[in-house]
C-alpha cells in the first residue's frame, strides 16, 4: 500500500464508488465522504474511512480535505429524473458545491483532482464520431451542470494542483449498490426479470463503458504523469452501439422478447470517439457492453437482487421517497 498517498473519494458509497473504492484500497489508504442516500454497501476495512456528510458543508469538506492528496470527485445529483425534481438542489450539489470544492481543494494542497462528468453534454449530435473539441449542448438540467462543473475543474488547473474531467460513457454491469435504472442494466433486468425488452425508438446511439472499466480508468488518473492530463477533458466509453442492438444482445444472452414501441420519448442520440484517451494515456476498455449484459446475469442467478423491484435500485424512486419523508 503506497501510504503517502491519501485518497478522498465523493460519492464513494454509490453505484460506482463501491466498485471503486474496493480497488483503491489495494494501494492506497481511502476516505469516503458521502450523503448515504442509498446506504453503505463497502466492507469495512482498516484503511477506510466513511463519513456521513454534504459535499456543499464548506467546514466538513476543508477538514476532509486537508488530509487529502487527492480526490476523486463521484458525489453529484445522478441522471435527468433525479435533477429535474429539485432544480436548485441540482445547480448547489452539481456545480456550485464543485467550485468551493476545488477551489479548497487547491487552497489546502491536495496534488489530483479527478471530476467524473459525463458524456451527456454532447445533447444530440449527427457526426459520425464526437470528439472532445466538439461543441457541447446539454439538453438537460443534469447535463448543463456538468457541463459548467468540467470548466471550474479545467480553470484550477495549475502548476501542482493537477486537474482532469472525464466524460464518461453511461456505465452499466453489476455493483454492490446496484441501479437499474441506466439503459445497459434497465434491459438486462427486464430481459431476467419480465423475458421482454421494451425498446423505444431502438435508432439512438448511446454510448456504454462497462463498470470495471471505468472504475479501473480512475485509479490509472492517480499515477497519470500530470503534464498528460493537466487541465484536460477524455471522452471513455466502449464501442457505441444503438439502443436496438443493446436489447439484441440481452435477447442472445436470455431469450427474452424484444418489442419496438415507436413512441420515442428520449431521443439523445451520439457516438462518442474514445481515441484522444487511447492516443494520450493508453488507456482502452476491456470488457464489452454484451460482458456487462452477463454480468448482471450471473449476478441474478446467485441471488444478489432478490428483489430488483426495490425502489432502492432506482435514483428517481428513492429521491421521491427521502424527499416525501423531508430526508433530503
Amino acid at each position: 500500500m503506497k501510504k503517502d498517498r491519501r485518497i478522498l473519494v465523493t460519492g464513494g458509497c454509490g453505484y460506482v464508488g463501491t466498485v471503486l473504492v474496493p480497488k483503491l484500497l489495494r494501494r492506497y489508504p481511502v476516505t469516503v465522504l458521502d450523503s448515504l442516500l442509498f446506504g453503505n454497501h463497502l466492507k469495512p476495512a482498516a484503511n477506510l474511512s466513511v463519513v456521513e456528510g454534504d459535499i456543499r458543508d464548506a467546514r466538513l469538506m476543508r477538514s476532509l480535505l486537508s488530509k487529502a492528496t487527492d480526490v476523486i470527485h463521484l458525489a453529484s445529483i445522478a441522471n435527468d429524473p433525479c435533477s429535474d425534481l429539485d432544480p436548485a438542489l441540482t445547480y448547489q450539489v452539481n456545480r456550485d458545491a464543485v467550485a468551493q470544492l476545488v477551489n479548497t481543494a487547491k487552497e489546502v494542497g491536495v496534488s489530483r483532482f479527478i471530476s467524473a462528468s459525463s458524456s451527456s453534454v454532447y445533447g444530440v449530435k449527427e457526426e459520425e464520431s464526437v470528439t472532445e473539441d466538439l461543441s457541447l449542448e446539454p439538453l438537460t438540467l443534469y447535463a448543463k451542470t456538468k457541463a459548467e462543473s468540467e470548466k471550474i475543474v479545467a480553470a484550477a488547473a495549475g502548476n501542482g494542483f493537477t486537474t482532469v474531467s472525464i466524460r464518461s460513457a453511461t456505465v452499466c454491469g453489476p455493483s454492490p449498490r446496484m441501479r437499474f435504472d441506466v439503459i445497459v442494466n434497465i434491459m438486462a433486468k427486464s430481459a431476467i426479470v419480465d423475458g421482454t425488452i421494451t425498446v423505444f425508438g431502438g435508432g439512438q446511439h448511446r454510448p456504454n463503458i462497462h463498470i470495471d472499466d471505468i472504475t479501473d480508468l480512475y485509479v490509472m488518473l492517480l499515477e497519470v504523469p500530470a503534464d498528460k492530463i493537466n487541465g484536460k477533458v477524455f471522452n471513455a466509453g466502449a464501442t457505441n452501439h444503438t439502443v436496438k442492438e443493446i436489447a439484441e444482445m440481452a435477447q442472445a444472452e436470455t431469450g427474452a422478447t424484444i418489442k419496438i414501441d415507436s413512441n420515442v420519448t428520449d431521443n439523445r442520440s451520439y457516438r462518442i470517439s474514445s481515441e484522444k484517451i487511447k492516443r494520450e494515456l493508453g488507456f482502452e476498455p476491456e470488457k464489452p457492453i454484451r460482458q456487462a449484459i452477463k454480468d448482471i446475469k450471473e449476478a441474478f442467478a446467485n441471488g444478489v437482487f432478490p428483489n430488483p423491484n426495490s425502489s432502492i435500485y432506482y435514483n428517481i424512486k428513492t429521491m421521491k421517497e427521502k424527499m416525501a419523508g423531508r430526508a433530503v
